[in-house]
């Protein structure tokens, strides 16, 4: 692995009494696009401002390119952040607004009209110099805002909830956008939002956070499909959590039946919880389902039904499928043990992931 282009090493932030950030820890590597994804009040944005040099840590080192940069001011890091907001200037247009980081570095006329010309290609408003901020769109502002940051020619591109304030059509339109820009220009994106399906869809690696800890980190696949615990899970799409009880190795005990799994190392007999995704349940009949539901309630979302049930023991369960149900009715839920995941109470990232090893080693 080459070495990272960002590393926190045991950071701490504290604001007067509140602690934001505790002692987290990671690497970041070039070329890559990472998201901080977690709730509000998470030290998403904490990190961000870190990052940019716009705060100072506490406790621990921030390197960038391996050199430590805790007393390194924001504008001598190569990194720039394009903010929620945009933080467009209203007075100035589209050229202006993008030369103005050039202009305070005393670039030459020739050379701010050759890469501002270059990025508004990138960005794909080529042409749109002259333009008012005040006459384009939601989604053009926001290229604007990136393309501002990009004529500096930054290592690392922060993105601090950029698409929030676009309206749904345009917000997906724009996470297309950035992650092939991302892909075309090469370098590390790193973007903080509090939405799940914005994080999977374009995240390389997605780092989960909850009052100021990173919960785990990975790939959206190994995220989606290997939740760590019940926050995480709940977090990242929807879930069915169920209590259950490992009984041995791919063997674990919920609504008082036996299933196969593909889990395991693991104590005989522990408690834990038992997570199946509404999309991994397929209706059948009574008869030949694993389990047995009463429907409650059933919804058309377009690509599929939701169809809400619960069983004898009052666990409710949510299940995705093309199939219709009626109300009222009692159907079967089938799946495989591939789609049942098993999680411990209080593992750490590292136990899960020094577990998953030991065991894909037996």
């Amino acid at each position: 692995m080459k070495e990272p282009i960002i590393t926190f090493k045991k950071v701490k932030k504290n604001y007067d009494e509140t602690v934001v950030l505790n002692n987290v820890s990671f690497d970041i590597e070039q070329g890559k696009f990472y998201t901080l994804l977690g709730p509000s009040g998470c030290g998403k944005t904490t990190i961000l401002r870190l990052i940019a040099g716009f705060d100072e840590a506490s406790q621990g080192e921030i390197l960038l390119e391996g050199k430590r940069v805790n007393d390194i001011p924001a504008n001598k890091r190569k990194v720039n952040t394009v903010f929620q907001d945009y933080a467009l200037f209203p007075h100035m247009n589209v050229f202006e607004n993008i030369a103005f980081g050039l202009r305070i570095k005393k670039v030459s006329q020739t050379i701010i009209e050759e890469k501002v010309k270059e990025v508004l290609k990138m960005v794909q408003l080529d042409g749109f110099g002259n333009r008012e901020i005040s006459e384009m769109s939601g989604g053009q502002r926001q290229r604007v805002a990136i393309a501002r940051a990009l004529v500096n020619e930054p290592e690392v591109l922060l993105l601090d909830e950029p698409l929030s304030a676009l309206d749904l059509k345009l917000r997906t339109d724009m996470q297309y956008e950035l992650r092939e820009l991302q892909k075309r220009l090469g370098i590390t994106f790193i973007f903080v939002t509090h939405d799940q399906e914005e994080a999977l869809a374009m995240s390389d690696e997605i780092f989960v956070l909850r009052k100021g800890k990173i919960i785990q980190s990975g790939t959206p696949v190994d995220i989606y499909d290997e939740p760590i615990n019940r926050f995480v899970a709940d977090f990242i799409g929807e879930s069915n959590i169920v209590p259950g009880n490992m009984i041995e190795d791919n063997c674990v005990e919920f609504v008082g039946k036996s299933f196969e799994c593909v889990d395991g190392g693991m104590k005989s007999n522990e408690s834990v919880e038992v997570m199946i995704r509404p999309e991994d349940l397929s209706l059948t009949t009574v008869e030949n389902g694993k389990l047995q539901v009463k429907v409650d309630s059933q919804l058309f979302r377009g690509v599929h039904y939701e169809i809400v049930g619960h069983d004898d023991d009052g666990n409710e369960w949510v299940v995705h499928s093309t199939r219709k149900a009626k109300e009222g009715s009692r159907v079967g839920l089938s799946f495989e043990p591939e789609d049942i995941h098993v999680m411990r109470f209080n593992e750490t990232e590292e136990e899960f992931d020094a577990r998953l090893e030991s065991y894909d080693e037996e």
